[in-house]
């Protein structure tokens, strides 16, 4: 292939990309750039795994330290297994390229993203998906695309409120959207979106934007590189799928009772009918004869094989004909009814906060953890490193489904599901100054029948304001699916269940609050949205989301007036950062003393920003008061309660604050005169002393218990 190079301005820098010079081997290969950040994305293709019955697409995205400068941490010094971000990268490269490939087509495709080169403002993310699509795009293999992927954010000039293409990493931290979106010539296939309560109509002009700006000079992009690389004619090679006059005699067997099974109400006994009704079918027209010669039994087994998928196909295709042609969902609901809703708070006695969301057969448990700056979730990679003061784990486990599967850590899916429901909550959190607690949730799945995801987003939510976080609005998330009959009409359900998903051809998760969106997710099946339908599918979920917060907020109104007596109790002073050394003491010495008198924890940050948290108010109370003291300036005429901690002949020495010393000369020790300061004083007695005098030059401290006695109000006769 020769060298060929390709370039467009897109949101004011320069897109390049380039095949023909690096990993020349590979079925098709991109170094793509733009600005100064770099990736290679190679495109593989191999023939099919025997016993393969699905498409093996693998994308694989990893960002190499080395690229911005860095090295990666740990004892090896050598990057490890995916992170957080490369992962969610991988979801995002193949959910709208997985699509585009033709039904029944096997082959094994590989595709691979590195990061070469980052500038530490131009994501690598979306970069990485347009890449694997121009690699993909340069093969033999059916992609029915290219696919171009973008980001667009929103930041406030003097011009006003402003889309952004490609906002840097600079822009994006002013930005109250980030919008990444996929999409191909027909339109709109994938799209992810984190929002502060951006309002509908704001969210489909950004997405507008995208599309016109980004996506199509980018696909133009593509298409001149493919004219000009000379790329040969695409080899579909051979499709598995059914044989036709298998397709044809189960439609015969099994259409009419499959009809009416898939209308039997409760998954569980819809899905043992069908089960039933398929096995049946297998056994009495397809079956795997014993006997027989070799070749006689691998014909037998592939026709029940092909049995097998037909029957999948057609009920797939019943699905879609009962809901499209007649409104018939399988549980029974209308297309825009929510199921039956059960929600309950408090549900655990020891947690922070903790929540019970349930919709239908998909229940999750959520529960709510405050802490400390130390709690924080420190992120590294390619972009500054940065903390995360809240952050939302999502499990999965098998037996939410009624399966028995290995029990392992959280898989992409999980992860991106956490994702996706952690970004819908951020919006609604206070400001770090008026709530600076560090705050996990945890989302457990303990029965899922669809929009997992979504009731992720309700019970984190309903747990949040258990706990008594001073939330900004009730958020809630919904799905909303998509079925075209036979005709071509198209059908959108609310609150899609399980089977919807998988037989449908659109999951479209919208959360948000009363006041506009917080996140969106699309996975979308069928070739591609347009805006019109886009705007249609928005409007749907926003009165299911408003009839979910309307019933989250008929059980807990909002959040609780007060913490959990279990949460810590966090009290925030700021001293002078050059009094730091003075809190810290020698060897830590002196805010160790403190944390030991009074169990609270404290944190310190290098701008004097000091953090208490205690669990005993009392006691949080009474280390935010010594901390103040020892932060606070000394001041002629202040009166301190101070500890005798030096007696000498002329003197002793009071210790008004931790670490601090004043002199109280024996002349000011009392009225009249003093004999011995052992008279007046013992060691480790406490006392009230008055400032007289501060040494600027020196700091040394004058003080006078006599002036400190004067200054106290007279005793009432009788007075002990």
């Amino acid at each position: 292939m020769p060298y060929v190079c390709v370039e467009r301005k897109i949101g004011g820098r320069t897109l390049r990309l380039e095949t023909g010079k690096i990993a020349k081997l590979a079925s098709g290969a991109v170094v793509a750039s733009y600005a100064d950040t770099t990736v290679l994305a190679t495109a593989m293709r191999a023939g099919p795994r025997p016993g393969l019955d699905f498409f093996p697409l693998q994308c694989d995205y990893r960002e190499k330290l080395g690229a911005g400068g860095k090295f990666p941490g740990g004892f090896r010094k050598r990057e490890g297994p995916p992170g957080e971000k490369e992962i969610l990268t991988m979801r995002m490269m193949d959910r709208p390229i997985r699509p585009l490939f033709p039904d029944g087509f096997i082959d094994e495709i590989q595709l691979q993203a590195w990061v070469m080169s980052h500038d530490g403002q131009n994501d690598a993310d979306v970069l990485a998906c347009t890449a694997a699509s121009a690699a993909l795009s340069l093969t033999d293999a059916p992609f029915n695309g290219p696919v171009a992927t973008v980001r667009v954010g929103r930041i406030t000039t003097d011009e006003g409120e402003q889309f952004v293409l490609n906002p840097t990493h600079a822009q994006l931290e002013f930005s109250d959207l980030d919008l990444v979106l996929s999409g191909h010539a027909d339109g709109i296939n994938m799209i992810e979106i984190g929002a502060a309560e951006v309002p509908e109509a704001d969210v489909l002009e950004a997405i507008r934007v995208g599309y016109e700006q980004g996506i199509k000079p980018l696909l133009e992009m593509q298409r001149e590189l493919m004219e000009k690389a000379g790329v040969s004619e695409k080899d579909p090679g051979e499709l598995h799928l059914p044989a036709p006059e298998i397709v044809d005699r189960v439609r015969q067997l099994a259409e009419e009772e499959l009809t009416r099974v898939r209308q039997i109400h409760g998954k569980q006994p819809r899905e043992e009918a069908v089960e039933a009704l398929r096995d049946r079918m297998l056994q009495e027209h397809f079956a795997v004869p014993e006997a027989g010669t070799h070749a006689q039994y691998l014909a037998a087994e592939q026709r029940h094989q092909d049995a097998k998928e037909a029957f999948r196909r057609l009920e797939k295709k019943i699905a879609h004909k009962l809901l499209a042609q007649q409104g018939i969902r399988a549980d029974g609901r209308r297309l825009t009814e929510i199921r039956p809703i059960d929600i309950e708070v408090a549900i655990f006695a020891r947690t922070h906060g903790s929540a019970m969301f349930q919709r239908g057969e998909t229940q999750a448990l959520a529960i709510c953890v405050l802490g400390t700056t130390r709690n924080e979730q420190i992120v590294d990679g390619l972009m500054p490193e940065y903390a995360k003061k809240f952050y939302l784990h999502y499990n999965f486990p098998p037996f939410c489904v009624g399966e028995v599967k290995r029990i392992m850590g959280p898989g992409r899916r999980e992860i991106g599901h956490g994702a996706l429901a952690e970004r819908s909550l951020l919006a609604i959190l206070p400001q770090l100054e008026e709530f600076p607690y560090t705050i996990r949730l945890v989302s457990d799945i303990t029965e899922s029948n669809g929009s997992s995801s979504m009731a992720a987003v309700c019970s984190g939510c309903l747990a949040l304001m258990d706990a008594g976080v001073p939330i900004k609005g009730t958020c809630a998330g919904i799905s909303v699916g998509r079925f075209t009959d036979p005709d071509g009409k198209v059908t959108h359900v609310t609150d899609i269940i399980g089977e919807e998903d998988f037989f449908g051809e659109m999951d479209f998760k919208v959360a948000g609050t009363r006041e506009g969106i917080t996140g969106v997710q699309l996975d979308l099946k069928a070739r591609g949205l347009d805006l019109a339908e886009i705007a249609q599918i928005v409007e749907q979920a926003k009165l299911g989301r408003l009839e979910l917060i309307e019933k989250m907020e008929a059980v807990l109104p909002g959040p609780r007036a007060d913490l959990s007596q279990h949460a810590p109790r966090i009290f925030t002073v700021m001293i002078d950062p050059e009094k730091i050394g003075k809190l810290i003491g020698p060897g830590g010495k002196t805010i160790r003393g403190i944390q030991e008198r009074t169990g609270a924890t404290i944190d310190v940050e290098e701008d004097g920003t000091v953090y208490i948290a205690a669990t005993d108010r009392d006691n949080g109370l009474q280390a935010k008061a010594e901390v103040e003291a020892l932060g606070a300036e000394i001041k002629i005429g202040t009166v301190y309660e101070g500890k005798v901690v030096s007696i000498k002949d002329f003197g002793a020495f009071i210790e008004i604050v931790p670490g601090t010393d004043g002199m109280c000369h024996i002349s000011e020790l009392a009225d009249g005169y003093v004999k011995s300061v052992a008279d007046e004083l013992k060691m480790g007695q406490m006392i009230k002393v008055k400032v007289i005098d501060v040494d600027t030059g020196t700091g040394k401290i004058r003080l006078s218990r006599r002036a400190a006695m004067a200054d106290e109000p007279p005793q009432p006769v009788g007075a002990s």
